[in-house]
């Protein structure tokens, strides 16, 4: 009878032993279930920032390669046709010149949550732009469809898209007023190896989700938001001058090396690279990116001052600002400013034309047109 009472108790024990291990790999499987859900939501929110876009002070879904347009596999990959090679990057010190560089003086055209390059054919899917140059800008915008648009820049060569995130002053949008000043320069030392854009090149410059370290240490930063006597502000100063005059200002240089490959790539920036420091005022384009590219420069100036608690960019803060650029200029008009204004060392306004220099004439006529 003990015998038979102990083989009992025993089996009772393991029983319970059992639904006990049981329970607690139940209870560590849904542990585990919910970290790899934590984990997966961590990763979607820790997306490469040129994947990702921030709309209203919050994360919107990562942008994924979609076919569309100039992409039709949709692979995020757009090849160049045909692709530049045998260029090889020039250390060559040339003869001396201050300045190598021409404008492009393009008005705003319209806002809207678009953005061709990160959301292409998707409509609504980004954050609010504030677009300059081409008038027909949006989702479903490719190379052939900008080539047949119109521009508000005042070359009519220029039928680029320009845009960055709308800036607001609460709830206000508040627009730049009248053509704002991009800067296409040379980028590297050796400016006699600039070379125009393959139509259809597209890039982004900077990131909405960049820190204020990140936007202060970012290659192509400048000085910062400026305004008044106030500069070297990496998020938006808390007050300017109250001032007609006094406007917001920033400037922020783009990637002017080029790999010769791709006109795009799934990041939008991998195609692209600044330009290395190789000794006192020697910048060279590295093997990589053997291309050298005009240097564009954003110039914003928007009509905000006094309290500036409540401006804020449609990406969030003032740290994240960014800009996006897709080439549609008339091949044949940019050459020449490229040729005469950066190959050529001179300071050219948008026609082309050096003031300090007038023997040297100007790339075109007086209605901004090849002659």
């Amino acid at each position: 009878m003990a015998t038979r009472l102990n083989r009992t108790t025993l089996v009772s024990a393991l029983i319970v032993a059992t639904a006990l291990a049981l329970v607690a790999l139940g209870l560590t499987a849904i542990t585990n279930a919910g970290a790899t859900t934590a984990a997966a939501t961590r990763s979607a929110a820790d997306q490469p920032a040129a994947a990702s876009h921030v709309m209203q002070g919050h994360k919107m879904a990562a942008a994924q390669p979609v076919a569309f347009g100039d992409d039709p596999d949709g692979d995020g990959y757009i090849p160049a046709n045909p692709p530049v090679t045998g260029v090889e990057p020039s250390q060559e010190i040339p003869p001396h010149r201050y300045f190598h560089e021409f404008q492009a003086n393009c008005s705003v055209t319209h806002t809207a949550p678009d953005d061709p390059i990160v959301y292409p054919g998707q409509a609504g899917a980004s954050h609010d732009h504030t677009f300059m140059g081409n008038d027909t800008t949006n989702a479903s915008s490719t190379t052939a469809s900008l080539g047949a648009g119109g521009t508000a820049c005042v070359a009519p060569g220029d039928l680029s898209a320009y845009w960055m995130p709308t800036l607001y002053n609460g709830n206000e949008e508040i627009r730049p007023i009248g053509p704002q000043t991009i800067y296409y320069k040379a980028g590297v030392t050796d400016y006699r190896t600039v070379r125009p854009f393959p139509k259809g090149l597209r890039f982004v410059v900077g990131s909405p989700t960049q820190t204020a370290e990140q936007f202060r240490d970012h290659p192509g930063m400048v000085e910062g938001y400026e305004c008044g006597e106030s500069y070297h502000n990496y998020d938006f100063p808390a007050a300017c001058p109250t001032s007609p005059d006094t406007q917001l200002n920033l400037r922020m240089q783009a990637p002017s090396c080029w790999d010769g490959k791709y006109l795009d790539t799934p990041d939008h920036k991998a195609h692209m690279a600044y330009p290395v420091v190789m000794g006192a005022n020697q910048d060279v384009c590295p093997a990589s990116h053997p291309v050298a590219l005009p240097m564009i420069e954003f110039k914003m100036a928007w009509p905000v001052n006094g309290d500036m608690s409540q401006v804020r960019l449609a990406s969030g803060t003032g740290h994240s600002f960014h800009y996006d650029f897709f080439n549609a200029w008339d091949d044949a008009t940019l050459k020449a400013l490229v040729d005469h204004c950066v190959v050529g060392g001179l300071q050219c306004n948008a026609r082309g034309y050096d003031e300090n220099n007038p023997g040297r004439g100007a790339a075109l006529g007086e209605n901004y047109e090849l002659p």
